[in-house]
């Protein structure tokens, strides 16, 4: 076990020691301020305020600093979030191989599964950073413009919801836990690319494409049927934690299917891997 955890932890240094790890990190920087000025100089406000009056709710005690957070969140969780995470996990094994470290690597009494299951560890936990410093940020910047009074959750065609500042802050955090699970599930598929005899670019490109398609399909009337089958629809678990009730079933069957995924991408990308021919 010391041993895994001495490797691991090299294998942070390594992932935290790229300037590309941090791309992310800066866009989710700049896409929330830019967001904020958004709902305080446009009608972003007042059209939310107008939604909380026409039902019967008293805007001024739901404007706060967690419902502008969430409503930061729900976009770049769907945008930006998938694009940094497959950036790392395509990176992870092809750049290796394409910069010629693997090889050595290699050479030293270490076998092929452990090497990927250190790499696979290191990115979700590159994945759980990611996400934490999100909402952690988001909620932060927020506080700075708004109050700290109830939260408002309004999701179209699955939440809305009022919730007093307590019960919202907890549903926040727990909301992240899901949003991890979403994260790892990313870097799992582009981890698995980066597995297969590609550059890079290309492990995050088709990792990118895969959800694409996913995300198209789940927006066209004839696949509804067979929204259980898509990934991106196991995607919105964690909207679920805000509902009221917590729709428990649903959410555990996301769960379900998301970690099961991420999974199966693993012993793909590690079958791929050990049939490769890397030392010659």
């Amino acid at each position: 076990m010391s041993v895994f955890y001495r490797h691991l932890r090299n294998e942070l240094w390594k992932l935290f020691g790229k300037k590309r790890t941090y791309i992310g990190f800066g866009a989710f920087l700049l896409s929330q301020n830019a967001m904020l000025l958004a709902f305080r100089l446009t009608r972003w406000q007042g059209d939310m305020e107008r939604l909380l009056a026409g039902n019967g709710y008293l805007a001024k005690e739901y404007v706060s600093a967690l419902t502008v957070a969430l409503i930061m969140l729900i976009p770049q969780i769907m945008l930006l979030m998938p694009l940094y995470v497959a950036l790392v996990g395509g990176d992870l094994v092809a750049k290796e191989v394409e910069d010629g470290t693997l090889r050595m690597i290699l050479s030293r009494p270490i076998s092929r599964f452990r090497l990927l299951l250190v790499k696979w560890v290191a990115g979700v936990i590159f994945a759980a950073v990611l996400v934490l410093v999100l909402g952690g940020t988001a909620l932060g910047f927020a506080r700075l413009w708004f109050p700290w009074k109830g939260m408002f959750v309004f999701i179209p065609g699955t939440v809305f919801n009022v919730l007093s500042a307590g019960d919202g802050l907890k549903l926040y955090v727990w909301s992240h836990l899901l949003m991890t699970v979403n994260a790892s599930v990313v870097l799992g598929i582009a981890f698995m690319f980066s597995c297969f005899n590609m550059k890079p670019a290309a492990a995050t490109i088709l990792s990118l494409s895969l959800l694409f398609v996913n995300l198209v399909m789940e927006g066209i009337p004839f696949f509804e049927r067979y929204h259980e089958y898509l990934l991106t629809y196991h995607f919105h678990a964690w909207h679920y934690v805000y509902s009221e009730p917590i729709a428990w079933a649903q959410m555990g069957q996301s769960v379900s299917v998301l970690l099961a995924f991420n999974l199966t991408t693993f012993l793909i990308g590690a079958a791929a891997f050990q049939a490769r021919d890397i030392k010659s």
